[in-house]
């Protein structure tokens, strides 16, 4: 038997690996799959974020970012965190959301929630929620000094904040366990709801909770930002130019900096893209320490308080299953990036009101991340990381460029009054439609791998949001279920016609590629093969007027002219072929082509319309 050595040094027994090496080695599988070997590796393989930011394929110590700049969790800049242990002792805040206007129903799902997980509440009242005068009953049997309670009641907020106080003292609950946010986001109001933005109603709310030092009582919500299609570094910089705004005014009702700090929430969105969620939830807290430094804090300042919320805009109607994935990764990132609080919304949340099982399915999502996960237990556990380190850096850097560019403006209100921040969030919302019109930003289950007969999933309508909104409110996927909708509301699916040409070796990669096109349009694809005749019959038999040819480029030089026309004389209104057109040219009988990164949306609307589906 060998000696063991004194200190197991793993991976020793491998040779080094330069970053030169790597090069090398990317560049020949570059060469290899027809890629221009001449390409910096390194520039072929990065991706550039909405915001510009440019992501390499490697990060190595080269990219080192020195973390003792970031400090020490609960300490500024609060990179780390805003709490000297993190999560690592309480854990993080379960946060569900009700917003069922019947009071019984929305006390059954709260004592459900919080008998099975969940540790604070988000009511929603007023317009869209529950009645402010049925709160009472909504918190029957809820113990207010173990729940926090976080108010959404828009333009009742006074009426609901004092509703909530004067609830809290009928059942004497102590001042130090009275916890949560009152709410009041009048900017955010006027952003979602068009309404009048007043700002005076923070400091009368500052006064009317004076003396209950863990009652906050605004919250800067920056995912109405993210939902109008913003990119990750135009909600921080929205979200902290509209928190500089809620401190001028607290300031001006005679409050310190610092106790006007302690009194604001931020609610942020987190989406499946999980490490710019996990860095902006630490460039976040970065820049609004900056932002708190030089408004003059003491050093003892608080770090932002943050609320994550598993992004609405990134959820479909169809194939909702798939929410259920992406809100897991979601909340991974919140938990990683440091948020204070946590909201999972349930998968079927962008379809209706949420029944019993997926409310369960996301308080659960939650638990099994804080407790079997043990993602508590690890304070910063990105921190250090090459990537994230450079990620949170460069979102800073954005957002605050988005924050000053405000400032500019004139402050939050007047560049929302103006039309600037539709203009800011416009760049980054236009770029993310052409992706998803184009399929380089693919939706599971939605534009890749549809399934036209899936059973639906009904659910009894979501309370109406109100109208006259600043800022639109989007969900990615909307546009391709849109088609969807369209297909399915005709008397009989509707079909095209693939044409495999060739053998099956030959077309069966392109035959996967359109099928999988005109199923995101709720069309089902009919495939032929065989010779040219057999191919016709098949077509006729199929009862669709619309065909396309599947076959290698060899064989389209050879068949697909013949096939075209063939089709046409057919009874075909349109054929399509999968692939470019050869040197620019139109290939006889064919009226347009498929291929990746072609307008999926186009195609699939052109289609529907040469299939006569209204």
């Amino acid at each position: 038997m060998s000696a063991q050595p004194e200190h197991l040094a793993l991976g020793t027994e491998f040779p080094a690996v330069s970053r030169e090496r790597w090069r090398a080695l990317v560049s020949e599988v570059l060469r290899k799959s027809g890629r221009d070997a001449g390409l910096d590796p390194e520039v072929a393989l990065s991706t550039t974020t909405y915001d510009g930011i440019t992501v390499k394929p490697l990060y190595t110590a080269e990219d080192a970012h020195p973390v003792a700049s970031d400090g020490l969790p609960g300490h500024p800049p609060f990179v780390r965190g805003s709490c000297v242990d993190g999560t690592a002792r309480a854990g993080w805040d379960v946060r569900q959301r009700h917003a069922d206007p019947d009071a019984g129903r929305t006390r059954a799902a709260v004592l459900a929630d919080l008998g099975n997980g969940a540790s604070s509440l988000w009511l929603v009242l007023g317009d869209g929620g529950l009645a402010v005068a049925d709160l009472p009953a909504a918190l029957d049997g809820v113990y207010l000094e173990r729940a926090p309670i976080a108010l959404d009641a828009g333009t009742q907020t006074g009426v609901a904040a004092a509703a909530y106080l004067r609830l809290v003292a009928e059942r004497g609950v102590a001042p130090d366990e009275v916890a949560g946010t009152l709410g009041a986001d009048p900017i955010g109001l006027r952003a979602g709801a068009g309404a009048v933005a007043d700002l005076g109603l923070l400091g009368e709310l500052a006064a009317a909770a004076s003396g209950l030092a863990n009652l906050r009582v605004a919250t800067v919500d920056g995912t109405i930002y993210h939902d109008a299609g913003g990119s990750d570094a135009d909600e921080l910089g929205v979200a902290t130019a509209v928190g500089v705004a809620y401190l001028r005014a607290l300031s001006d009702a005679g409050l310190s900096v610092d106790a006007a700090l302690r009194l604001l929430e931020f609610r942020y969105a987190v989406t499946a893209d999980q490490f710019l969620s996990i860095a902006k939830l630490r460039a976040a807290r970065r820049v609004w320490d900056r932002v708190a430094e030089l408004s003059g804090a003491s050093p003892g300042r608080p770090g932002q308080r943050q609320h994550a919320v598993t992004s609405a805009a990134m959820l479909t109607r169809r194939d909702p299953w798939v929410n259920l994935l992406r809100s897991t990764i979601a909340c991974f990132a919140a938990a990683v990036g440091g948020a204070d609080v946590i909201t999972v919304a349930p998968f079927d949340a962008a379809i209706g009101r949420s029944d019993e099982l997926a409310r369960r399915i996301a308080r659960n999502t939650q638990s099994i991340l804080h407790d079997e996960s043990s993602l508590a237990r690890v304070i910063d556990a990105a921190g250090g990381s090459w990537y994230v380190e450079s990620l949170t850096d460069s979102l800073a850097e954005a957002g605050w460029a988005t924050f000053i560019a405000i400032e500019r403006a004139g402050g939050a209100l007047a560049a929302l009054d103006d039309g600037t921040i539709d203009r800011l969030l416009a760049t980054a919302r236009d770029e993310r439609a052409a992706d998803v019109a184009h399929r380089r930003a693919p939706i599971t289950g939605v534009s890749e791998f549809a399934f036209p007969g899936e059973a639906p999933v009904v659910r009894p309508a979501a309370p109406a949001r109100p109208t006259g909104a600043a800022l639109p409110r989007l969900r990615y996927a909307q546009v391709f279920e849109e088609l969807r909708d369209r297909a399915d509301a005709a008397a009989a699916r509707p079909a095209v016609f693939l044409a495999a040409l060739g053998p099956t070796a030959a077309h069966r990669a392109r035959v996967g590629f359109a099928a999988n096109l005109f199923r995101a349009g709720g069309i089902e694809p009919v495939v032929g093969t065989g010779d040219l005749t057999q191919i016709v019959t098949a077509f006729r038999a199929s009862g669709s007027t619309v065909a396309c040819l599947c076959s290698a480029n060899r064989v389209y030089a050879v068949d697909a002219a013949p096939a075209g026309q063939a089709l046409k004389a057919a009874g075909a209104t349109h054929v399509w072929l999968a692939g470019q057109p050869g040197d620019g040219e139109q290939t006889a009988g064919v009226d347009g082509y498929l291929y990746t990164g072609v307008d999926a949306l186009g195609v699939l609307g052109t289609t529907l319309d040469k299939l006569g589906i209204a």
